[in-house]
């Protein structure tokens, strides 16, 4: 479980507007940190046309390397730290430069831009 790669996480049971159910995740916390069995995730939901101008989506194309089976968007709105025992399996990963993208999206949302 390392960070940048993209689990199927359950997210049930979720409150009000969260992302609930089952879904392909991006772990987002640093390797070398954290002592407890926890990782801080962004949740993917499906692409829509709208997201591709939502400076805290970043949208990913299915490829062999992501293990995605159709467009989605990682939801930088939606960071939460949860435990490991919510991660199912790895699907796949983003590449370093998708990485970077997905920080400068969460310097937005922290508002540290």
């Amino acid at each position: 479980m390392r960070q940048g790669e993209i689990w199927l996480v359950n997210l049930d049971p979720t409150i009000g507007a969260e992302i609930r159910k089952t879904r392909p995740c991006v772990i987002l916390n640093d390797d070398a940190i954290g002592g407890l069995p926890l990782k801080v995730i962004a949740p993917l939901t499906d692409l829509k046309a709208r997201y591709r101008d939502v400076p805290w989506m970043l949208c990913l194309e299915p490829d062999s390397s992501n293990g995605l089976t159709k467009p989605s968007a990682i939801d930088l709105f939606q960071v939460r730290c949860l435990s490991e025992a919510r991660l199912v399996h790895k699907i796949g990963a983003i590449t370093t430069k998708e990485l970077a993208l997905v920080q400068k999206a969460l310097k937005l949302v922290f508002g540290m831009a």
